[in-house]
């Protein structure tokens, strides 16, 4: 009997590699999760390349989008129920400092994120620590739903929480979404379900436009962003601007596109350090209302699951290709290639 599975390792930055790892067991209060789909994000792809080192512990088992079940329970442990279907919180906060008490615990200077300082699910088994479990952070699914769906709960719960941020969507009001990725059709969705008017996204890859588009967006690509936003709001812009690609200059052009009182939601992250120049008065003059999004909380997390559940989030459109964890080399080259939308590993295969 094999008493090892093979985990995607940080050994260091830019130094990732298939590793075998001890199958975890549960010590008390802890919960052993079998990984049945965890997929591949853009902060993924920085952490493999070693541009992103903060918050990254070498020897960690990578990958934080996970969908499973519980295998096993550590002694102590109560409310699970193995064979549960479970997705998990990835932000293990501390709970007493002051963005916690804040009910802003996804922002605490102190807290663990499962896939950078905890291991992840890029593994056949995830060990959730004695904390996460205590503090609720494992998170079961009222009725089963595909894997690849599950695992969309962390980005969701991200797009939930910048959605909250900005202060959500009227009925009837024009959004304009920057970024065809993942993200950008999350946001879609979320905003038609929402009662968006309508929604415009541009997107540069052709194959991307059309999911939008089938998903109900009209789509552009960025060389006629502007000129048919004008077009479909008769030159008032959009009450919504969405940035969902982490590149600088779209910070000036998203303050061009919101209609006089608008929202603007710098949702990406841009490149570390990196700086941009806008013209401030375009805020103050059209009294403009900026916000940032980043990461999510247990409650976001509670509500992408049960909107997963229910179906108002449709996977098929995103979630386009699966890869073994063996694959895994092709399944971030399918990532940096733009081939599909989001990509799933399955760490069983």
């Amino acid at each position: 009997m094999t008493h090892t599975m093979p985990a995607l390792v940080l050994n260091g930055p830019g130094d990732v590699q298939v590793t075998e790892k001890p199958i975890p067991t549960p010590g008390p209060g802890e919960v052993v999760l079998a990984v049945e789909a965890t997929t591949i994000c853009g902060t993924d792809l920085r952490i493999i390349s070693g541009e992103k080192t903060a918050g990254v512990r070498p020897g960690v088992t990578l990958g934080h989008e996970i969908a499973g079940r519980i295998a096993s329970l550590g002694e102590g442990v109560e409310g699970l129920v193995v064979g549960q279907q479970a997705t998990i919180s990835i932000v293990v906060s501390c709970g007493t400092c002051r963005a916690c008490l804040a009910g802003r615990e996804h922002l605490c200077n102190h807290c663990e994120l499962v896939g950078y300082g905890l291991d992840g699910g890029l593994a056949p088994w995830l060990c959730v620590p004695a904390q996460a479990v205590s503090r609720g952070n494992i998170i079961p699914v009222a009725t089963e739903i595909p894997a690849t769906r599950l695992a969309l709960a962390e980005p969701l719960s991200c797009v939930l929480n910048g959605h909250r941020r900005h202060g959500g969507v009227n009925p009837g009001e024009t959004v304009v979404i920057i970024g065809g990725g993942a993200i950008g059709l999350l946001h879609t969705a979320l905003n038609l379900a929402c009662g968006a008017g309508r929604v415009i996204l541009c997107e540069k890859h052709a194959d991307r436009r059309d999911r939008a588009a089938a998903m109900g967006a009209v789509t552009t690509c960025p060389e006629h962003l502007s000129e048919v936003v004008t077009e479909h709001t008769g030159g008032y812009g959009a009450e919504l601007v969405i940035v969902a690609i982490g590149r600088n200059e779209l910070t000036e052009e998203s303050l061009n596109l919101a209609a006089p009182g608008g929202r603007v939601s710098w949702f990406a992250g841009f490149p570390k350090g990196s700086t941009t120049t806008i013209t401030p008065n375009t805020v103050h003059y059209q009294e403009l209302t900026i916000s940032g999004g980043s990461n999510a909380s247990r409650a976001d997390v509670h509500r992408a699951v049960d909107m997963l559940g229910r179906g108002n989030i449709d996977e098929t459109p995103i979630v386009t290709h699966t890869f073994g964890l063996s694959q895994w080399t092709e399944a971030v080259d399918a990532v940096r290639g733009h081939v599909g939308v989001k990509i799933a590993i399955d760490p069983r295969r």
